[in-house]
């Protein structure tokens, strides 16, 4: 299967104000090479990541290829995974149009005795998916190619087929605590999202993906059954989504989580993530992505965003921007008086310029030894004296992650990421998948899980004072 990374590079931003007509019919922060190598543009000195921007021009026959779908941003890492990111093993994934469709469609679909003997698994140009009834009796759904669509594969598998590789993610509270994940949840072949070549570029997410063979199996423990005449079912740990309701920009709020199949239809989560029964189908919802749609593999969360939803977060220059306005106002530690500045990237590696934050008040400090309790987490706030845990403020990289262009004047509690307040109340009402049966609202750039009583604070700054 073709890699997308392959066949794209990045260009930087046009300031020219585009309607949503120009949004589908340019090419989204990217463009396709003709011929020879390509030259990925290097990482920003500052560590942030951008969001998607448009390169200029109309789609002409050359360029039609590289518009840009949108983008899947796994929760937790920041901008980049800790390793880094290689390949297909990477925090975000870009998904463009493909130079032909690869997508496929159900074609027919065939009773058999033995499934591994099957006319449909043993053509190896021919897709398939098989559900075992019985030891005896199985059903395989022949699937067939579909010009019109493109195919991306996701899962923990690093064989060809799948073109976005992930793996567990480990909050960043608990990292320096795990050295890796021994057993994964995630599956190998988790799903697969198909994009309609022809704008507006729906994407609709399936559970489960094929393998090297072209097949996907459900063995006779999966959930299975018929409806009507056709036959789905659900994977093991199953595949959820959450919409958000009136869109994730502006913020609106968090949806209700559901659980696709196999077929691409919407039921209510399950009692358990794998019990063997399946509940009624949501027919009035359908698995198309909106911007803003979280997608759950029971191990890692991921968030898509669409090309043109992309517009309303900020790029890097804007973001640098906002930070330097903030800088502009030389903020000072109360304590120390010297001139504090916040990060571009992560932190900002000067322990004299380094923000600090007392997350009970929010009042903005460097690091000082004033108020320093036996619990070294704990201090007492000279301003406000109230006592709280007293943390490095960190910069939200990710920009993907931020529901509006506004400066990062919030962080999240306990972590300390920094990032614009419309960003930290959306996802501090966010419940997020944990475990087989648990929710939990979390940092999107750490994953770290939030404070029941406050998510978040408002950062108080000591500035403006020349």
């Amino acid at each position: 299967m073709l890699d997308i990374d392959k066949n794209l590079t990045f260009e930087g931003r046009c300031e020219t104000p585009l309607n949503k007509t120009d949004v589908y019919n340019r090419s989204m922060d990217c463009v396709m090479v003709d011929k020879g190598p390509v030259a990925h543009k290097p990482p920003s000195s500052s560590g942030c990541q951008s969001s998607p921007l448009l390169s200029q021009g109309s789609p002409t026959k050359q360029n039609r290829s590289a518009i840009k779908y949108g983008e899947l941003i796994i929760l937790g890492y920041n901008g980049h995974l800790p390793s880094g990111d290689k390949g297909r093993k990477k925090s975000k994934f870009i998904l463009g149009k493909k130079p032909s469709g690869n997508g496929v469609k159900p074609f027919r679909k065939h009773v058999v005795k033995n499934a591994q003997a099957a006319k449909a698994l043993q053509d190896p140009q021919s897709h398939s998916v098989t559900y075992t009834l019985s030891r005896h009796q199985a059903v395989v759904v022949e699937y067939k190619q579909d010009e019109d669509t493109d195919m991306f594969q996701i899962g923990r598998s690093s064989e060809p087929p799948i073109d976005f590789v992930v793996m567990d993610t480990i909050p960043g509270n608990l990292r320096s605590m795990n050295e890796g994940i021994t057993q994964s949840t995630i599956s190998r072949f988790a799903c697969r999202i198909l994009v309609d070549r022809n704008p507006p570029y729906t994407a609709r997410i399936y559970a489960a993906g094929f393998d090297s063979g072209k097949n996907i199996f459900l063995g006779e423990k999966a959930v299975k059954w018929y409806v009507g005449e056709e036959i789905d079912g659900l994977t093991t740990n199953g595949v959820f989504i959450m919409k958000p309701q009136e869109g994730f920009y502006p913020p609106g709020k968090p949806g209700v989580w559901r659980e696709v199949s196999v077929g691409g239809a919407i039921y209510p989560l399950r009692e358990s993530r794998s019990a063997p029964l399946k509940t009624n189908q949501i027919k009035d919802e359908d698995n198309v992505l909106q911007d803003g749609t979280l997608i759950d593999l029971c191990g890692a969360t991921l968030l898509w965003r669409s090309a043109l939803g992309l517009i309303s977060s900020p790029s890097e220059h804007e973001f640098e921007n906002l930070v330097e306005t903030i800088n502009a106002g030389r903020p000072q530690c109360p304590v120390g008086l010297n001139t504090l500045v916040l990060p571009k990237k992560g932190t900002l590696g000067l322990s004299d310029r380094q923000p600090y934050v007392y997350l009970q008040c929010g009042h903005v400090h460097g690091q000082h030894q004033w108020g320093q309790k036996d619990d070294k987490t704990a201090r007492t706030c000279p301003l406000c004296l109230k006592d709280g845990t007293f943390i490095k403020l960190k910069m939200g990289c990710e920009l993907s992650f931020y529901a509006d262009s506004d400066p990062p004047t919030h962080c999240f509690n306990p972590c300390g990421h920094m990032a614009s307040e419309k960003t930290v109340r959306y996802w501090s009402e966010l419940p997020v998948p944990h475990g087989c049966q648990g929710f939990q609202a979390i940092c999107p750039f750490c994953a770290t899980p939030l404070c029941a009583e406050t998510g978040f604070i408002k950062l108080i700054f000591q500035d403006n004072t020349d």
